[in-house]
């Protein structure tokens, strides 16, 4: 069983996985019947590599590339940066940093490898944007809310994602 949250109504919803049918793209949500286009999504362990049951967030299917933008604030410039299909290590830019998106900035409270971002083709043929904390010392704020150590958030327009003191949006 996996934990379903509706995008539309928010209720959340125990789904079998294995009963859900190979190749579904959507299913009616119980509470409010609005369509819930189907992209799970799975979670690892720390120390293993395992997949365990988490929580997921059904979301549209994005047709095109995503793109993350750092706001200006004192320690840190506006920068643009376009997700292409990969893996995305996202921290502070520094010598050391094995970041390949390198943002620069003062901001000591961001790790240099401080979040990953997933971005892989779905079935339906778009993309699919994945956050996750990259086991940072500050931890990541999404939305106003922290990562747990593990979660997996499929990203959508407009989220707020704040590494330290520095905040970036991701839009489609």
């Amino acid at each position: 069983m996996i934990s379903v949250k509706c995008p539309h109504c928010h209720v959340g919803l125990k789904v079998d996985e294995k009963k859900i049918p190979e190749g579904i793209a959507s299913f009616k949500c119980p509470k409010c019947k609005e369509e819930i286009p189907v992209s799970v999504l799975e979670k690892k362990s720390k120390n293993s590599s395992v997949a365990e049951d988490n929580t997921a967030i059904f979301q549209s299917v994005r047709k095109g590339n995503g793109k993350l933008t750092v706001i200006e604030n004192a320690d840190t410039p506006a920068q643009t940066f376009l997700l292409q299909e990969g893996l995305y290590i996202v921290g502070r830019k520094v010598s050391v940093s094995k970041a390949n998106i390198c943002i620069k900035t003062e901001d000591k409270l961001m790790s240099r490898s401080h979040i990953r971002i997933e971005v892989k083709r779905s079935p339906q043929g778009g993309l699919v944007h994945s956050l996750s904390d990259n086991n940072s010392k500050n931890r990541t704020l999404y939305n106003g809310k922290y990562l747990d150590e593990g979660e997996v958030i499929v990203l959508k327009n407009d989220d707020e994602i704040i590494l330290g003191h520095t905040v970036l949006r991701f839009n489609e």
